[in-house]
């Protein structure tokens, strides 16, 4: 008898000790192909777009172009202000989510194994933050920066996005670190070990499934920001790449080709990322739910 269990029976069955029926798998698949094609039909547009004439791409928008115009994809690739905007945003994004990780897993584990008087009401100061976005206070922000003399900097962009992140980031961890085995934290305290020690050779090393997922998070809401850096930068040398689409927008036209080519090859690393750690994503937004 041969085994002819899918992939979802498979994901399932081991949970639930049970394999799904044909109904439950028809309706699995079809609501699985909606969700694909929500998300797929916009990108596969956008990346053929970036192929067209800009006629073409009034006439035809969501058909294959009549014309294959690699020199779009070429131009922008071959061309220094698409790596120094691609620069830009890799330091950005990198000093964010170094800054994010570092501080809200110290938060957060503090949060989690510490016991001190105000803990709850600190942590919900914290979470106030996934209230509120960026746009909402970007008046204070603005005179806040220009008052400590980052206007047109990096770090006028890199501390908002690390203030704003701190919130769910923190949650995040606060939930996977309250879900690893109490007695791990027990047999540390018996060998010595202070919380430093514990928090740097045993929790962290055993969190690279919510540090990738933080990781990840914080990386795409950096990488594709737009308000902020508009509003904090005013030299072209240091505008990430959201900010350098403006460069195909004229007084009268805007090359809607070019911009659909540069959205598609600026988006690229963040979707290759993603794949890479997508088991890892997965395991940390899940850890802690199940007992």
């Amino acid at each position: 008898m041969t085994d002819t269990a899918t992939p979802i029976d498979a994901a399932i069955a081991p949970s639930s000790g049970r394999s799904l029926g044909i109904k439950t798998k028809t309706y699995l698949y079809a609501a699985l192909l909606i969700v694909a094609a929500v998300v797929l039909v916009p990108l596969l547009t956008t990346a053929l777009g970036g192929f067209k004439t800009l006629g073409d791409l009034r006439g035809n928008a969501f058909g294959l172009p009549q014309t294959w115009m690699v020199s779009n994809y070429t131009d922008i690739l071959f061309s220094q202000r698409y790596w120094l905007q691609m620069g830009n945003s890799l330091l950005i994004a990198g000093l964010t989510v170094f800054l994010v990780l570092t501080l809200a897993a110290m938060a957060a584990f503090v949060f989690a194994h510490v016991r001190f008087f105000g803990s709850d009401h600190l942590l919900n100061y914290f979470l106030i933050g996934l209230m509120f976005p960026a746009a909402t206070a970007i008046l204070p922000l603005f005179i806040r920066i220009r008052d400590l003399g980052l206007l047109d900097t990096y770090w006028g962009v890199v501390l908002p996005q690390v203030a704003f992140g701190l919130g769910m980031s923190i949650l995040l961890f606060r939930n996977y670190f309250r879900g690893m085995p109490s007695e791990l934290f027990d047999a540390a305290f018996v060998d010595g070990a202070g919380y430093f020690r514990f928090f740097w050779h045993i929790t962290l090393p055993l969190s690279r499934p919510i540090i990738a997922t933080v990781g990840i998070i914080t990386f795409v809401g950096s990488w594709n920001s737009y308000i902020l850096p508009l509003i904090m930068l005013n030299s072209e040398s240091k505008y990430p790449w959201p900010l350098g689409i403006m460069v195909y927008r004229g007084e009268f036209s805007t090359d809607w080709q070019l911009i659909l080519a540069f959205i598609t090859l600026t988006i690229a690393p963040t979707v290759i990322v993603f794949f890479a750690a997508q088991k890892h994503i997965i395991a940390g937004l899940t850890a802690g739910a199940v007992k």
